[in-house]
């Protein structure tokens, strides 16, 4: 057999004609010629020549990958709570609710309701977040990267602003806290020294050129031994003392004690209100469990300053974020955030909740053993902190069964550690452990 006896296109087409009623007559062109090319390479090759079966299959297969959307759900089972790469905070179930009914039809984003006249999206958010914060004021743009640039190209264009050589971080992405001062234009000035900053470095640096006193919170490293950093409040009284701001970048930007869940404790929103900070940035899909946001809250004179700033146009945030944000700032507001918004579900699950959920998946795979695992909060979270968590450590390569779940409807995800694939629970939201017991289930019989 050769060439000449592989089915013609127009034949193949008609096969996935019959599975695939509604896909695109070009769509079943291109995925027929793929196949057939792959089969003419597979017999240049010297190797037997494939079915027709095995050719409409590689043709269903091409067709099925062009069907799917470049976003798709996965299962998070790697221990990671907050997951950048795996997008981070997932949300609770009234924010994805909130986001259908925003997106069904129109709403009120730039519209005022009671007057019947132009409003403004910026104004939405603001009352929830002045009641929970304590702030003055608050505005929200489309990520806490633009957040600082925002506020940085506000106040400090052109002149000085002051950093412990501590703060000078790297956030993600290559993203550093020096360019984005100099992309704001502003002057950078560090003072003190990696581990150790005093309050008399900052107050001995301010000239008639500082704008501002910037405090960027360690919530993606660690310095530990010998260190030392003045507080927010001491930072407070020195920048007013010579009427200069204090802007803080609290990153993750938690509304909720984490010692509370077991963790290291973390600076909230509140207190550094308290303490007298101008304006706190943070995260909204980090610790606060929400969409992807940047939050300011502060001083109402500073946020009006902002709301008048030509980036804001370019920065600012779609009704999806809006109602997303506001249904997850509800949940903080009723009490209800502990067990209802999922990163916070996770933290809070017990040991003996997360062995009982594994009981099922253990039944199903027996080469699985139930093993004591440590969860991390990550997104640049809580660094050092780690949570008690119980996981699914699978016998067998742990490559290959990893690419197998990988490659499942929808993906599971786990940690490679020791030579074992591990899947780790407490992050596998609890309506997912079907999903998994069935997957186990078919690794098994395969």
């Amino acid at each position: 057999m050769g060439l000449r006896d592989l089915p013609a296109v127009h034949r193949l087409i008609g096969l996935l004609a019959e599975v695939f009623p509604d896909v695109p007559a070009q769509w079943l062109l291109e995925a027929a010629r793929a196949s057939l090319e792959q089969a003419r390479q597979t017999l240049r090759a010297g190797n037997a020549q494939p079915s027709i079966a095995q050719i409409v299959a590689h043709a269903e297969h091409l067709l099925r990958q062009r069907q799917q959307l470049p976003l798709r759900p996965v299962i998070n089972a790697t221990g990671v709570i907050v997951h950048t790469n795996l997008g981070r905070a997932p949300l609770s179930a009234a924010a994805q609710q909130a986001i259908i009914s925003a997106s069904a039809g129109y709403s009120n984003l730039e519209y005022d309701l009671a007057q019947g006249e132009r409003g403004s999206r910026n104004s939405l958010l603001e009352p929830q977040l002045q009641r929970l914060t304590g702030a003055e004021a608050a505005l929200v743009v489309n990520n806490a990267a633009a957040a600082m640039l925002l506020c940085l190209s506000c106040f400090a264009q052109g002149r000085e602003v002051i950093v412990s050589r501590g703060h000078a971080v790297e956030i993600g992405g290559g993203f550093r806290i020096p360019d984005i001062l100099r992309q704001s234009g502003c002057t950078l000035v560090d003072v003190g020294t990696t581990n150790r900053s005093y309050l008399h470095d900052y107050t001995a640096a301010i000239t008639n050129q500082t704008a501002v006193l910037l405090h960027v919170h360690a919530s993606n490293f660690q310095v530990l031994g010998f260190t030392h950093e003045p507080s927010v409040a001491e930072l407070a009284q020195a920048a007013h003392a010579q009427q200069k701001l204090l802007i803080c970048d609290l990153g993750s930007g938690a509304l909720l004690d984490t010692q509370a869940f077991g963790l290291a404790a973390e600076p909230t929103v509140q207190q550094l209100i308290n303490d007298q900070a101008d304006l706190v940035v943070f995260s909204g899909d980090k610790l606060l469990g929400g969409p992807q946001a940047g939050l300011i809250v502060g001083k109402r004179s500073l946020i009006d300053q902002l709301r008048k700033h030509p980036l804001l146009r370019a920065l600012r945030v779609d009704k999806l974020t809006i109602a997303a944000l506001s249904a997850t700032l509800m949940a903080y507001e009723t009490q209800r955030a502990s067990h209802e918004i999922p990163i916070w579900r996770m933290l809070g699950c017990s040991l003996a909740e997360l062995e009982q959920r594994a009981l099922p998946m253990l039944a199903e795979y027996p080469a699985a053993q139930l093993v004591a695992t440590h969860a991390t909060i990550g997104g640049g979270s809580l660094p050092g902190s780690s949570l008690p968590s119980r996981g699914l450590a699978l016998d067998g390569a742990a490559e290959a069964l990893s690419a197998h779940l990988r490659a499942n409807d929808p993906p599971i995800v786990g940690r490679i550690h020791a030579q074992r694939l591990i899947l780790d629970l407490r992050t596998v939201l609890p309506e997912q452990d079907a999903v998994i017991v069935a997957a186990l289930a078919a690794l098994n019989s395969a």
